[in-house]
Formats: structure tokens, sequence, C-alpha cells
């Protein structure tokens, strides 16, 4: 019995090996991902297009994203988590390289599409790998370092997509961030150790079938699955439209400015991993009604302000309330459900990218008939309806 193997824990040298390879995982599949969301002005100035239209560049590779987890689970549950993981990322680098040499706008989406795509190997399988490979115990703040990874590599990708329009084309942009992200799909397969405890089953339509079935009939499930459309979509809207806003009068912000916006997710990368700590001390279900809550207060102080760096303030608050309720919301699935792991992962992140897609492009039209009062009073819906989800979920400690 002493030579079987032991789950991961804090501390030693293969769980810092674990967590370093899926932080790099995180940031570059999410950099890849929303490198686009800075460049929607300019998108829309180059393909002369409304930014509802425009969004469509982010929106239709979530929305593959979204599709591909549901079934990308069930393929690294035949083959592997690793494989699976290495292919989506080189990938992903290799048709984001491709992406830049597109001058046409209808396969530049294409081009985005089989990037959602590629990416929801990462994303689907990280959180599995996690569950089987880390001790139980430490699955919170594994999710939650993994998380600040996704933060830090959407902030990256935004933040130098943003920072380096004001020098280059976006098609140079495009290129730069496909060929770094490319070296860090390189380092990440040399540094994730392979699985240990992955027993591989076959893959077929009828368990994938059996198992969403499984999960969407246990109603604390189906709730965490509506918290991750509510809390994407919101998220996503705001940063979508709030680049138009802020180009705007009273505003004026230069484009080179816009890219500085992405530096309020490192709030989001301390509030990820700190989720975990903070929900043994005060309860799951407290600590999710407080973020969601604390996000609707942020909202309704950007939109009452009409400077600058003082809107950056509700931003900062309102990345920091939606990073740590993600990690609680996440880590609660993964503890919730005690086998078929990987299709309830998969369930969370399909509601979680589904809703960026909806909302993020829906947001959109909203946006050009009401502007951003209008746009709040939308997510200040959505946001509400989350409040009064949360509180009929069941936290052990209640």
């Amino acid at each position: 019995m002493s030579n079987l193997p032991l789950q991961l824990s804090r501390g030693t040298a293969a769980y810092r090996a674990v967590i370093l390879a899926l932080f790099l995982a995180g940031f570059a599949s999410f950099s890849l991902l929303y490198c686009v969301q800075p460049m929607l002005p300019e998108l829309a100035r180059s393909f002369l297009l409304r930014p509802s239209e425009s969004s469509f560049a982010l929106s239709f590779s979530t929305l593959a994203l979204a599709f591909g987890l549901l079934i990308t689970g069930f393929i690294s549950d035949a083959i592997g988590r690793k494989p699976i993981m290495v292919w989506s990322l080189l990938g992903a680098s290799i048709l984001t390289i491709l992406s830049s040499f597109i001058p046409s706008w209808w396969f530049f989406l294409l081009s985005r599409i089989a990037i959602g795509l590629s990416v929801s190997g990462v994303a689907a399988v990280a959180m599995t790998y996690v569950a089987e490979e880390v001790r139980s115990v430490d699955i919170g703040f594994s999710m939650g370092l993994y998380i600040s990874g996704t933060a830090i590599g959407g902030m990256s990708g935004r933040l130098m997509s943003g920072v380096l329009l004001e020098y280059i084309s976006w098609h140079h942009v495009i290129l730069f961030l496909g060929i770094l992200n490319l070296a860090i799909s390189i380092l990440f397969y040399y540094l994730l150790p392979d699985s240990r405890f992955f027993q591989a089953t076959a893959f077929s339509l009828k368990k994938l079938g059996k198992g969403f079935q499984y999960h969407l009939k246990n109603p604390q499930l189906c709730i965490l699955f509506v918290h991750a459309f509510i809390l994407m979509g919101c998220f996503v809207t705001v940063y979508n439209y709030l680049n138009y806003y802020l180009l705007k009068p009273p505003f004026n912000v230069a484009q080179s400015t816009l890219g500085l916006l992405a530096a309020a997710y490192l709030a989001g990368i301390y509030s990820s991993p700190r989720a975990a700590t903070w929900a043994q001390r005060f309860g799951r279900k407290h600590l999710l009604i407080f973020m969601l809550s604390s996000m609707l207060i942020a909202l309704w102080f950007m939109a009452s302000v009409h400077q600058f760096w003082i809107l950056c303030i509700g931003l900062v608050m309102f990345t920091f309330a939606f990073f740590a309720a993600h990690s609680t919301a996440s880590s609660w699935v993964s503890q919730t459900a005690k086998s078929q792991r990987a299709v309830a992962a998969s369930l969370y992140l399909f509601s979680y990218y589904l809703g960026s897609s909806l909302l993020g492009s829906s947001g959109g039209l909203v946006w050009e008939s009401h502007g951003w009062i209008g746009l709040t009073l939308a997510m200040s819906v959505v946001l509400c309806i989350g409040i009064v989800l949360a509180t009929r979920l069941h936290d052990l400690r209640d």
C-alpha cells in the first residue's frame, strides 16, 4: 500500500510544478482569447462595423469555446488530460498566428471560432486535472491560482494589445501574441507532470448524454451553472462596452490608456486564491452573495462618476468581486460533483462562456440604443437574479 501514489499537496516540488504549468496554461489561453477586446473599436473602424458587430470577434470565440467544453472533457477521459491541454495550447497559438494575416472580417471570425474551440481543451480539463491530482483540501487554493493565471492572461492580452495598438497595426499585435504563446505552450509541455490518477474510459455519445443528465438533476449544481452564466456575462459586457463609453465625451480617453484598464485584473489576481480562505471563514454562500452585491454596487458607482480615474476605482472593485465569486463557484462545483467531475466542470464552463457570448453581444444592442445607463440597468437586473438564486444554495456550514 505504501507504493501507491499520493495526491499532490501544497509545499511539494511536484505541486509547485503543476501550479506553475497550469498558471501558464491559463495565461496563454486567455491572453489569446481576450486580446481582441481592446481592439473592438479599432476592428469596428477597420471593417466598418457597429459596436455590437465588432463584439463578434470575442463572442464567437467564447461561443465556440462553450460548445467545445461539452465534448473536450469527455475526449480527455479517453486520451488523457495532458495531451488535450498541450495540443489545445499549440493549436490556439498557431491559429492566432495565422489569423493575423487574414484581411476579411468573416474569415477572421472563422479563425476566432477555431481558436475558441482549441482553447476549450485547456478550460475544460484544467479543473478536472486539479480535482484528480491534488488533495481535496488544496483544490480551492489550486483553482484560485489557476484562475489567477487566467486573470493575468486576460489582463496581459488586453494590456499588450491595447498599448501596442497605439504604435502598430492590430494584425501585428495578434502575430506577436501568437508567437509569445507558442513559446509558452512548449514550456507547458515540459513543466506539467503526467497524470497519476487518470483512468481512461471509452468515449461515447450515450455516456455524454447520461453525464449531462446526471448533473442537471442536481439543483445545487444547476444554480451554480446559472451563476457562471451571470458572472461571466456581466463581466464581459462591462469590459466590452466600457471601451466605447470612455472614448466618448466627457472622458475622451486615448486608445493606449484604454489598454491600461486591464490592470484592474490585478485585483482579481489577488482575490481569486484568497476566496478559498474567505469561504472557509464566512461560508461559500455568504461570500458569493457578498461578491455579487459588490459587483452591483461597483456598476452603479461607475455609472455615477464622470472622471476617468475615479471610475477606475469602481472597475477595480467590480473585477475584484467577479474573480472572488467565480473562484468560489467553480471550486464549489468541483467539490459538489462526487462523480463525473469532468462533465460537471464542462457544464459550469459551458454556462460561463455562453453568458460571455450571449450577454456580451446582446449588451451591444442595449449600449447602442440606451447608452451606459441602460447597460448598467440591464446588468443590474441580471446580478439581482444571481443574488436571489444564491440564497437558495446550501453550504455545509449552514
